[in-house]
């Protein structure tokens, strides 16, 4: 294992004396405390790998021992790399005493690892392992698997073995409902929600976003009443609601749930709470109550706050109030990131800030060394492009670090439509025609632009083009 180099002997480190080291490496216990003192990955690792050299549980693993496997697979199957926790496993079936002390506990976390990793063929072989060891009667590995088969989105599979759960707990509960509202089987999820024998902040929560996440803003904010008179919502209940009252524009309801974290203190605990606040308030409407929010959080706004406040005055089309908050926020030294700049292009594309809107996009390139994506660039093309900057904008396109999308291009077409600019519009729809097969927009806007330039030989080929491709429009959404 010439990889463990590159750690340093915490080991080694961690007892003084050769025979006093030998019996604490070789003790259970003490590999465990060090286990539970050191959480971070390496130790894990330095541990791992003293167990495999020194074959400490190869003819005989008791308790003990296996606590300290569940210990190791437990912390692989939480981290960056879950699959880890399956690679142990297969070591200590290989490699360690043939009767090993298995338990309910190390199949949950194998369980959960294959949920994260997507690891389906792996988890189902799983389930069958659990079944022949006779586990299935434990709650939690019944409520992993529950978890399991509702990441792959297997909910038949997810339901049948939490129908056939001799017991359930709340959380077995919670995890079968959350498995619904992931998938949006929004009926399924509340015929279950009713069924409950009782609740906690997690079930009313967790249906609540649910109804938010498919866009049944009324249902959420029912359920979030009911739920308030029965026990008292959470910081992360407030947080799945509030995206329900920006849906429906409700400025009133979102007034009275402010009035309510002001009451309970739910503002003050979480500042996601007040951020979330703030950009409701923005979404309804009324930029004033956003900066009420903002003004009465003082030392705890972050730059999710700052960018919050620039976001509501530019999708409230009030562009300079926008870059005046800008600077502001660059008087009191608060470092912008990425989002802040996209937020400020965009109040700039829609209010006509164009020599702005230039200077923002160079000083975070130069200034904050931000580099843009793509989204920063088909804003900033669309900003000039609105201008008649046709040529300019082509020319950003030219210099950008990556390959424009069709989407850039086709938001070049659309300026170029605006303006008349039959030559620059041609080029975008060959960009666009190399890079997909273009849509029956992109043929008609070019057509029209090539009669409104006399060109109709020109226009009538397109229109041919158009039918020979059998290109369709991309169908619209009735506002009626």
């Amino acid at each position: 294992m010439r990889w463990l180099s590159r750690f340093p002997p915490l080991l080694s480190r961690a007892v003084h004396g050769d025979h006093i080291r030998q019996f604490a490496l070789n003790d259970e216990t003490h590999l465990l405390s060090l286990l539970h003192q050191h959480p971070s990955r390496r130790p894990s690792l330095q541990i791992h790998s003293h167990l495999i050299t020194s074959g400490l549980h190869r003819y005989r693993m008791s308790r003990g021992g296996m606590l300290l496997w569940n210990t190791l697979i437990c912390r692989y199957s939480l981290e960056c790399f879950p699959s880890d926790a399956l690679h142990v496993y297969q070591y200590m079936l290989f490699f360690c005493a043939a009767d090993l002390p298995t338990d309910s506990f190390t199949f949950s976390f194998l369980i959960k690892a294959c949920g994260v990793s997507s690891l389906s063929t792996t988890g189902e072989q799983l389930h069958s392992l659990v079944l022949k060891n006779g586990h299935a009667l434990g709650v939690y590995v019944d409520t992993a698997l529950v978890d399991m088969y509702s990441s792959f989105g297997a909910l038949a599979d997810a339901r049948k073995v939490f129908d056939e759960m001799p017991e359930r707990n709340l959380v077995s509960w919670n995890v079968m409902i959350t498995g619904f509202t992931k998938w949006g089987e929004m009926e399924s999820a509340r015929l279950l929600f009713e069924r409950m024998p009782n609740r906690n902040v997690i079930s009313w929560t967790g249906l609540i976003e649910g109804y938010t996440q498919v866009k049944k803003p009324e249902e959420a904010l029912s359920l979030f009443r009911r739920m308030a008179k029965d026990i008292q919502p959470s910081e992360i209940t407030v947080l799945a609601v509030v995206p329900a009252i920006s849906d429906i524009v409700a400025l009133r309801k979102g007034e009275t749930l402010h009035a309510y974290c002001i009451k309970e203190g739910l503002d003050s605990r979480d500042v996601r709470v007040e951020n979330s606040l703030i950009d409701m308030y923005a979404k309804c409407g009324s930029v004033k109550n956003s900066l009420q929010v903002f003004d009465g959080m003082g030392k705890r706004t972050n730059l999710v706050s700052w960018n919050s406040v620039i976001s509501g005055f530019a999708s409230n089309g009030m562009a300079e109030k926008a870059v005046g908050f800008f600077q502001r926020m660059e008087r009191e030294k608060i470092t912008p990131n990425h989002v802040t700049f996209l937020n400020l292009l965009s109040a700039c594309n829609h209010g006509g800030l164009v020599e702005e809107g230039i200077r923002l996009f160079a000083s975070m390139v130069h200034t904050y060394q931000i580099l843009p994506e793509t989204k920063h660039y088909g804003c900033f093309i669309d900003m000039l492009g609105r201008a008649g900057k046709l040529e300019e904008a082509e020319e950003v396109i030219a210099g950008m670090p990556v390959v424009a999308n069709a989407i850039v291009w086709r938001t070049l077409l659309g300026c170029c439509s605006k303006h008349g600019e039959v030559e620059i519009g041609e080029k975008a729809m060959r960009r666009i025609m190399e890079l997909e097969e273009g849509q029956g927009g992109d043929y008609a806007i070019l057509s029209n632009m090539l009669i409104e330039a006399g060109r109709f030989a020109d226009a009538e080929n397109v229109r041919n083009l158009l039918s020979e491709t059998n290109v369709g429009k991309i169908p619209g959404l009735s506002l009626t």
